[in-house]
């Protein structure tokens, strides 16, 4: 089978198609004829190895797999000894160790049954960025009906999910994104949009926020406490800065210093792949209360250039690999 792997850290440069043998599941496994595969910030960091301190689980001097990809989407070839949940021919979405492949194996406990009214395409591009907003709204940022949400980064992967979120648990939501990406922001549900090119939401002249979810990752802490209400909460999801040793992570470790010394609540979120949560997102998506949101695709010999795409820092939504 066709597979796109690497041998060392480093840009999207180090990435090869190469022919492979067909993994085989084990027996809590299925194995997937892959046929949608998400890109999401997790994988630059597992190609680069960094933050450094990542290392200690993915291999200190390379990569201990080659291979690359988490979220995928696909049709079940065959089952584990131990799978029962699933046969073939079933329609599934999730996450695994090798998407960007032909095929790949997966644990059962980390997929869920593609709603009908999705596409294979539109379905990869939900687990790790829909986990990682479903975790930050529901159980971080414990949001209720009638809050103030500010859902930063709104026009991103996560942000884009958030902000359909936010409003399915009846908030009113604020997004905030640039000018290019605002009708698709409004077009998602939320009820006003701040174009950060032209105005500051933490200038003084709107009502505080209950609840700020930044996926952004520019922002000084202090700057988002601004905008807070005295008791409101500020999830951080992702962020830049801290150098090769902490990078995305500088942000996370500083707010969760900063708990005890505020009545502001400063919480972080971390997307561990978890069943009960992709079932939630599923029932969501079948619902049509969310909605994913792909703005380009890309065949498996082009992942080095959804990576290069990605590393920009502009896609709307999602961007997806195909096959």
């Amino acid at each position: 089978m066709k597979a796109i792997i690497r041998q060392a850290y480093g840009p999207a440069d180090v990435l090869g198609l190469a022919d492979v043998d067909e993994p085989v599941p084990g027996d809590d496994e299925v194995l997937l004829r892959v046929r949608a595969a998400g890109v999401d910030p997790g994988v630059w960091h597992v190609l680069t190895g960094l933050p450094y301190l990542m290392r200690l689980g993915t291999g200190l001097r390379g990569p201990r797999t080659p291979w690359l990809g988490t979220d995928v989407a696909g049709e079940v070839r065959a089952v584990g000894a131990g799978v029962t949940a699933y046969k073939p021919g079933d329609r599934v979405f999730g996450t695994c160790g090798a998407a960007y492949a032909e095929y790949a194996r997966a644990r059962a406990d980390r997929l869920a049954p593609i709603p009908a009214n999705l596409s294979y395409e539109q379905a990869a591009a939900v687990p790790t960025s829909g986990m990682t907003a479903l975790r930050a709204l529901r159980d971080a940022g414990r949001v209720r009906r009638g809050q103030r949400v500010l859902v930063i980064g709104a026009g991103g992967g996560v942000g884009t999910f958030a902000v359909q979120l936010a409003k399915a648990f009846g908030a009113h939501v604020t997004g905030v994104c640039g000018g290019a990406k605002a009708e698709l922001v409004r077009s998602i549900g939320a009820d006003d949009v701040v174009d950060y090119t032209r105005e500051d939401f933490a200038d003084g002249d709107r009502p505080r926020y209950d609840l700020i979810l930044d996926a952004a990752g520019l922002r000084p802490l202090s700057h988002l406490r601004r905008a807070l209400t005295p008791r409101g909460t500020f999830v951080i999801v992702g962020g830049e800065g801290g150098g090769r040793w902490l990078a995305g992570l500088d942000r996370q470790l500083r707010a969760a210093l900063l708990g005890p010394f505020t009545r502001q609540r400063p919480r972080v979120v971390f997307a561990f792949p978890r069943e009960a949560d992709l079932r939630t997102l599923a029932e969501l998506a079948g619902d049509g209360r969310i909605a994913p949101v792909v703005s380009g695709t890309y065949p498996l010999e082009r992942v080095p250039e959804a990576i290069r795409e990605l590393e920009k820092g502009h896609a709307r939504g999602k961007l997806v690999i195909t096959l």
